[in-house]
């Protein structure tokens, strides 16, 4: 991190009491878009994690058509192509989760931190 700039958490921690409220509603709606932005990510790594495994089903519902032992070249690239695409999938979604456990600490850090405006928080 450069010196000079913090993060949303740093500032929300940094103990600056004549924050308004407004600023902190503010603070904590960014937070969300954050936390929306998470679930997108979310949902874009289940729709990668189902590509391969939609295209492994249908070459097992036509492998009558072909022998395995005579298309490698085409085969160990497919698989390949499959198992990355897993592992992006994997890595997106326990990104997004990590990414959503972390705003929501913030949130309720927020929450504690000024407790008059807690209640009109529901996340």
């Amino acid at each position: 991190m450069r010196a000079g700039l913090l993060t949303v958490g740093e500032t929300m921690m940094a103990g600056k009491s004549s924050q308004s409220n407004s600023e902190i509603m503010a603070e904590v709606q960014l937070l969300l878009a954050e936390k929306r932005t998470a679930l997108s990510i979310l949902r874009i790594g289940i729709a990668v994690l189902t590509l391969p495994l939609s295209v492994l089903g249908l070459l097992v519902v036509t492998s009558k058509y072909y022998d395995p032992g005579k298309v490698p070249q085409f085969l160990v690239p497919l698989l390949a192509l499959a198992v990355g695409l897993v592992l992006l999938g994997v890595y997106l979604i326990i990104h997004s989760f990590r990414s959503m456990r972390r705003y929501d600490r913030l949130i309720q850090r927020i929450k504690q931190k000024y407790s008059a405006i807690a209640e009109l928080i529901f996340s």
